[in-house]
């Protein structure tokens, strides 16, 4: 199984010291243009408009970015995009401030930080976008950080998990206990997570898995 039709990942690779991270935004077609979701780290945008032509599409085809949380990895390149194609910019209300510049990002030290942006469209948990893909429901997932996000596709089980739970190469894992913010609170939403039928998650850290619904469950039981 891959990602259905409409929904693509854009990895990105970044070097941190001697290691190599790859990161996995993605793009979802709607009827009114690409949605983002995700945008990667300050300086990379030409990499997701790399990504963006393998799949068949064009940065000039963005018309919105929806930041799943306020990590750098995940909105910080963010301004760059939005100069460049005017998109409309998404991110829940609790995750907002730290977007827009009104708070700093929890994870960033003191005095750097990726360029504000102001978010035009404030979200909050059951909002649903119509997708190429099917319906697209964002899911309150906090933990991880404030305002967390997931998206569910219901047609396909798919799941856009941000950083709700990682992978590697044995599988689905459960978030990061590294970059965690509130493990209790981050397990409690992917157990959440598991009350929607899954068939493959997207991790922003691991890339895609065939998984299920049963597999996260047991994920979280082993982290508790």
């Amino acid at each position: 199984m891959t990602l259905p039709e409409g929904i693509h990942t854009l990895p990105q690779t970044v070097e941190q010291g001697e290691r190599t991270v790859t990161i996995h935004p993605a793009a979802v077609e709607t009827p009114t243009g690409v949605l983002l979701v995700d945008v990667g780290y300050p300086s990379q945008l030409d990499q997701l408009e790399e990504g963006l032509a393998e799949a068949g599409l064009a940065l000039d085809d963005v018309r919105a970015a929806l930041i799943t949380h306020q990590d750098g990895d995940h909105a910080g390149a963010l301004a760059e995009l939005v100069d460049r194609t005017r998109a409309v910019v998404y991110a829940h209300e609790a995750c907002t401030p730290y977007v827009d510049g009104r708070e700093h990002p929890i994870k960033s030290p003191e005095g750097q930080r990726y360029e504000p942006v102001d978010v035009d469209v404030e979200l909050v948990d059951g909002v649903r976008f119509r997708t190429a893909a099917g319906p697209m429901d964002v899911l309150f997932t906090p933990g991880h950080a404030p305002g967390h996000v997931s998206l569910h596709f219901s047609d396909s089980g798919t799941l856009l998990a941000a950083d709700a739970l990682t992978a590697d190469e044995s599988g689905l894992q459960g978030p990061s206990t590294e970059f965690t913010l509130e493990m209790d609170e981050a397990l409690d939403s992917a157990e959440r997570l598991a009350d929607r039928e899954i068939q493959g998650v997207l991790c922003y850290h691991g890339g895609y898995v065939e998984t299920d619904s049963e597999r996260v469950r047991e994920v979280v039981a082993g982290m508790r």
